[in-house]
């Protein structure tokens, strides 16, 4: 019975620290660590076109202007209708199109080989303008410059510019690299 009394005693003392290390397990709370979010970065929205071939529509009536402004290399089309400056500090090239808008604006530039959506900034300033900075190597610049003649350049709720790829416009990209 010396041998069953050990085993009865061993059995209760297993129950005894099994019920208190659990009750203990129960007194703590695990809090999850709150995961933060990601802020998602807003996506150009493509703007909706009406089916007509770009490359067929009449040129936007203007001619391009290259010239120096505060040491900045800038060409204009029709006066202040669509400009390209050169930050050479920076290397970046700014497209701005004339116009007003609150905040980001959906763009697109058409080329013949790319089509790619934007988010234009409004800028204060006389005139007003839409803009979209770009790195001097971006690709979409050289489709500009190499786009058979022509690019364009949509802005919601502005008529869309039809622009010609002259000179001025290989000539403020080459200045920015």
């Amino acid at each position: 019975m010396k041998a069953n009394s050990r085993l009865h005693l061993s059995s209760v003392a297993a129950v005894a620290l099994a019920a208190l290390l659990s009750s203990s397990c129960a007194e703590q709370r695990i809090v999850p660590v709150p995961v933060p979010t990601p802020t998602p970065t807003p996506t150009p929205r493509p703007i909706v076109r009406p089916q007509v071939d770009w490359r067929a529509a009449p040129i936007t009536p203007g001619d391009w202007r290259w010239g120096m402004e505060g040491g900045q290399s800038v060409a204009r089309f029709a006066g202040d209708m669509l400009a390209l400056r050169c930050n050479t500090a920076k290397r970046t090239v700014t497209l701005s199109r004339a116009g007003t808008a609150s905040g980001e604006v959906p763009m697109t530039v058409i080329t013949q080989n790319v089509t790619r959506p934007l988010l234009g900034i409004a800028q204060r300033g006389s005139p007003p303008s839409i803009a979209v900075t770009f790195g001097a190597n971006d690709p979409l610049l050289d489709a500009m410059a190499f786009s058979r003649g022509r690019f364009a350049v949509e802005t919601a709720g502005l008529p869309t510019l039809y622009v010609p790829s002259w000179p001025e416009v290989s000539r403020i990209i080459e200045d920015c690299r």
